[in-house]
């Protein structure tokens, strides 16, 4: 009797996220916990899809910062590789920007539909300027050198590894005894030759020869060596990118679409600005299907401002990064948890998904974040120092290390980090963030499986088997909180040893 009345009597711990959150006084990640759920499910049964805007849906909720110090084609390449999204820098010129959305794009793809070609004519350094730009030199080669010439050969690293002349033409060097496939096949087909003839290329052709598209069989290795890829619907990885609310981004996103990018995001310190809004629309209105990520905000009057605008995503977060002083600078901003949940909250009565950006320093931060609305965690430092990182190793006292600076810090901003701050045009620079320096990590391709696992991990300790269902138990208020004192978050940390060795990661 007294077992049933205990498993029958309602019983609730702890506080809602929205009791949480009610307290007049900000909140950051370590200012909290979730309190455990009911665990019936391992950890490999937890889905981490989420939603970067309206119509992007990535299966690994972690999106890579748009600095200089973070972000460009290989970290973007290594992030979609593992279900996330990179968002490449805007401190370079409108071609450089582009070029590296294009490295992106061309890297795997299903067929190949728009690959790099040359002609007879072109050289061996051709080639190598193409490999160095790209990553890849096997270019099919056409009698004059373009998209739907005939197709008269194949040159790759086979072709050209140990030739010493560099001013060869290709004509002489390309394999012209070459594996095709008729316009039409499907990709298994295509696939299936490429195992059976053994062959890395396998070009595409139509009735007359001419050159339609290609299958790569690296990107079917990759294929299954990563099932878990962002991709678009032509199979390509997905990509974003920034731009300045300045009048020159205009004629950047018109490149960038036509480079094939995914997704553009404002990149603006402080988003609710009559710059900002013009941009979204300008936005909306030319360029069909493109998904615009808006911010930064940190208040419900924010985010109301830009998806009335028409922002199919928000990018929450002003001061919380390792490298940003704008709270101490400028006396502006928000705690981060609170920033994130008050404009999650707000922004999903609208279907408008929220990027958690800053402040996120390990597994247990990404988890909270997630728990308190955000649909994905937008990373710097925790990135930065990646082997996909942007920049050169160095030592300092022994310990191997790359830099990593905020882009406002006065160092980024001469390279044009100013143009999210509405100061390009002012002699004097006041710094927002700070220049320095990260411990290497390794690579992203090791890093990335880490972080999933230890997040499967929590998301079982807390109960829920996906964002969607954490989201709605916020929601509802049966994903119950409670506060953290300082001695509590010293508590939950190490403490009492003499001395301890940090836990690294390990792969098995």
């Amino acid at each position: 009797m007294t077992s049933s009345i205990i498993k029958n009597q309602p019983v609730q711990d702890g506080l809602s996220g929205e009791q949480l959150f009610s307290a007049q006084i900000g909140l950051t990640y370590r200012d909290f916990l979730v309190l455990p759920g009911y665990i019936d499910f391992n950890p490999s049964d937890v889905n981490l899809e989420s939603k970067v805007s309206r119509n992007i849906t990535i299966k690994r909720p972690l999106i890579s910062s748009p600095m200089d110090t973070v972000t460009e084609s290989a970290m973007a390449i290594a992030l979609a590789l593992q279900g996330g999204l990179g968002i490449i820098h805007y401190n370079n010129s409108i071609t450089e920007q582009v070029n590296f959305v294009r490295k992106v794009k061309r890297y795997e793809n299903g067929f190949i539909t728009d690959p790099i070609i040359l002609g007879p004519e072109n050289t061996i350094e051709d080639l190598d300027e193409i490999k160095e730009k790209f990553g890849f030199s096997g270019i099919p080669i056409t009698e004059d050198g373009s998209f739907n010439g005939k197709l008269i050969g194949i040159v790759t690293n086979r072709d050209i590894d140990f030739e010493p002349n560099r001013t060869v033409k290709l004509g002489t060097v390309m394999t012209t005894n070459l594996v095709t496939a008729p316009v039409g096949i499907s990709l298994k087909e295509a696939n299936n030759i490429l195992r059976v003839k053994k062959v890395g290329k396998l070009p595409i052709i139509d009735n007359e020869g001419k050159l339609v598209a290609i299958v790569s069989r690296s990107d079917l290795k990759k294929n299954k060596e990563f099932p878990d890829s962002s991709k678009d619907h032509s199979k390509r990885l997905l990509v974003g990118a920034a731009v300045s609310t300045l009048p020159e981004s205009r004629d950047r996103v018109a490149a960038l679409y036509d480079a094939g990018v995914d997704a553009i995001i404002i990149d603006s310190a402080q988003g609710n600005s009559s710059y900002q809004i013009e941009m979204i629309k300008f936005i909306k209105a030319n360029f069909k299907n493109l998904d615009v990520i808006a911010g930064n905000v940190v208040t419900k009057e924010q985010s109301r401002s830009l998806i009335e605008a028409g922002a199919d995503g928000l990018r929450v977060g002003m001061g919380p990064g390792s490298i940003c002083i704008t709270q101490e600078t400028m006396a502006v901003g928000r705690a981060q948890a609170t920033a994130v949940h008050m404009t999650a909250s707000y922004a999903a009565q609208f279907g408008v998904p929220v990027i958690a950006d800053g402040g996120i320093s390990n597994i247990g931060d990404i988890a909270n974040a997630l728990a308190i609305g955000a649909s994905t965690c937008m990373m710097g430092s925790m990135f930065a120092g990646t082997n996909e990182a942007p920049g050169d190793y160095f030592y300092e006292n022994g310990i191997r290390l790359k830099k990593y600076r905020g882009m406002a810090s006065l160092e980024a901003m001469k390279a044009g980090g100013d143009k999210r701050y509405f100061s390009e045009s002012q002699k004097i620079k006041v710094a927002q963030g700070v220049s320095g320096a990260v411990v290497d990590k390794g690579s992203v391709i090791n890093f990335v499986p880490y972080l999933i696992q230890g997040l499967r991990q929590s998301f079982q300790d807390m109960g829920h088997k996906s964002i969607p269902e954490l989201h709605e138990a916020l929601k509802n208020g049966t994903l119950r909180f409670e506060r953290r004192s300082e001695s509590a978050q010293a508590q939950g940390s190490v403490h009492g040893l003499y001395s301890y060795t940090s836990p690294t990661m390990r792969v098995e």
